[in-house]
């Protein structure tokens, strides 16, 4: 196994993952704008969204389609192993290897041969899906494009049987992750979110509520746009009602509320006072 690789001119030393106790961490950028397909049926329509200063395209091949906010899973995986690292004084570095089991177990799934060959078709997509976005870019005039993996390959030993996976992270993600400013730590239970728009939704209210007692709301209309979802107005309503009605997202509550120009509300406020974060070994959501 090399340890060592250069790419695009970049000698990128190799980081080993570790096993173990690690708490999960995700990315604010990600948790705050719709860089990812939040339906498992295969979605090949970009994602083109502008708010503000904020401009987003998301481009994906026909072949893999769009990467899903279930293949995110990898990135929360990625984030966390290098935010441990170094606040253990390691070096870490975008070029990272590890074995299938030890990513399956973090992010809460078994170790069947499915889910390695789920794993690596969200590998696919993560690598074949592109962004262009002008977030964390210091000129409007500047455009930054880039895959969340620039490559991954798989190692097999002489049987055939999988050794390990090797992959290089984009640099726009992996400086991201580097500033401790833009990491949050989520809770495990995210893992075990089935629906793509709740598992958005608990991303987003982490990122916005917080720890803030009276917690936080957004319009409905807003939040349809920021998720780039597919759907119309009309189902991604129902589907916010159903998941209020559920309350399925960790350590915060959901209701529906209608303000005084008689736009509807989500509102959403902790549950209850957070819990430190601990890992667990592998479970059977895929």
């Amino acid at each position: 196994m090399a340890t060592h690789r250069t790419y695009q001119g970049q000698q990128l030393e190799l980081f080993q993952a570790r096993g173990g106790g690690i708490a999960a961490r995700d990315a604010q950028d990600l948790m705050s704008w719709p860089f990812f397909s939040l339906a498992k049926s295969r979605r090949v329509r970009p994602i083109d969204f502008r708010m503000g200063d904020v401009w987003i395209r998301v481009e994906a091949t026909a072949e893999h389609g769009m990467a899903t906010i279930w293949d995110a899973d990898i990135l929360i995986w990625a984030a966390s192993q290098i935010v441990e690292a170094r606040d253990k004084g390691l070096r870490t570095s975008r070029f990272m290897s590890a074995t299938p089991y030890e990513i399956l177990s973090f992010i809460n799934r078994d170790d069947s041969a499915r889910s390695y060959e789920r794993l690596k078709a969200a590998l696919d997509r993560l690598q074949s899906t592109t962004v262009v976005t002008s977030i964390r870019q210091p000129s409007e005039r500047r455009r930054h494009r880039f895959s969340w993996i620039a490559e991954w390959k798989e190692r097999l030993d002489a049987n055939g049987r999988p050794l390990g996976i090797e992959l290089i992270l984009a640099d726009w993600f992996y400086a991201g992750v580097l500033d401790d400013a833009l990491i949050l730590t989520i809770d495990d239970a995210y893992f075990n979110l089935t629906g793509g728009l709740e598992r958005w939704l608990y991303r987003l209210v982490r990122k916005h509520g917080g720890r803030q007692t009276w917690g936080w709301s957004f319009d409905l209309e807003h939040l349809h746009l920021k998720s780039g979802s597919l759907s119309p107005l009309r189902r991604f309503r129902f589907e916010i009602r159903a998941i209020v009605g559920r309350q399925p997202l960790p350590n915060y509550r959901l209701a529906l509320s209608v303000d005084p120009d008689g736009r509807e509300r989500l509102t959403f406020r902790p549950a209850r006072p957070e819990r430190p974060a601990t890992r667990k070994t592998a479970g059977a959501v895929s």
